[in-house]
């Protein structure tokens, strides 16, 4: 039975006003209030910590962050150090993993896989998994970063996948804790800007083919 998947585009928003906004569809979707959503996101320049983070991982001192006017979050996703910066399409996951199936990793990897056939489809490019290493990569640069927390069966945070992102940005930190790989872009690897509205279009139908949603 295809299920059906409510997209939620907030456009440009802050880091603090984004994790409220999770907080709170969390709590909704507990509540049976609303469908499994997903919320799509550009954030303006911000570094994240996950819960397996450490200091060492950010490699600017708080007073250039400042300067730079990047603000820092420890949140309650898996995984280390990560970048978020205009260009790169976030998407936070609002999903009943326990109606949905109940095994995360399987879950992840499906999520990896909806950039897989999308990247392969729409952009001509051969991404992969990696046991290693989650996310999605091209040869050995990451191409989308993924960390998923889950409140009482449901699915918070998600995944960042670089479009036009800049990419020097990620020389700020170690990103995901991973010192000998490096970062792409679609922009990267095709010397072209993308729209953000077509990737974001591409994105909705790859994810509700992996996960067989109705997009609503």
């Amino acid at each position: 039975m295809t299920r059906k998947l409510a997209v939620m585009d907030v456009g440009r928003m802050g880091y603090a006003e984004a994790l409220e906004l999770q907080f709170s569809m969390v709590e909704k979707r507990q509540a049976d209030e609303i469908e499994d959503t997903l919320i799509l996101v550009e954030h303006p320049e911000v570094i994240t910590m996950g819960r397996s983070a450490t200091e060492s991982d950010v490699l600017i001192g708080p007073e250039q962050l400042r300067s730079l006017g990047v603000e820092v979050f420890h949140v309650n996703r898996g995984g280390e150090v990560t970048y978020h910066g205009p260009g790169q399409l976030v998407g936070y996951l609002i999903i009943n993993l326990y109606n949905h199936q109940r095994k995360l990793k399987k879950f992840v990897g499906d999520l990896e896989e909806v950039f897989v056939r999308m990247l392969a489809a729409e952009y001509n490019t051969e991404a992969r998994h990696d046991d290693e290493h989650r996310g999605v990569w091209v040869g050995n640069d990451k191409i989308t970063a993924i960390g998923i927390a889950i409140k009482n069966a449901v699915t918070m945070h998600g995944f960042a996948f670089n479009v036009n992102v800049e990419l020097d940005h990620f020389g700020w930190i170690v990103p995901c804790g991973i010192k000998d790989r490096g970062q792409t872009s679609l922009q990267a690897l095709l010397g072209r800007q993308l729209s953000m509205d077509s990737v974001k279009a591409q994105l909705v139908k790859y994810f509700c083919d992996v996960f067989q949603y109705e997009a609503i």
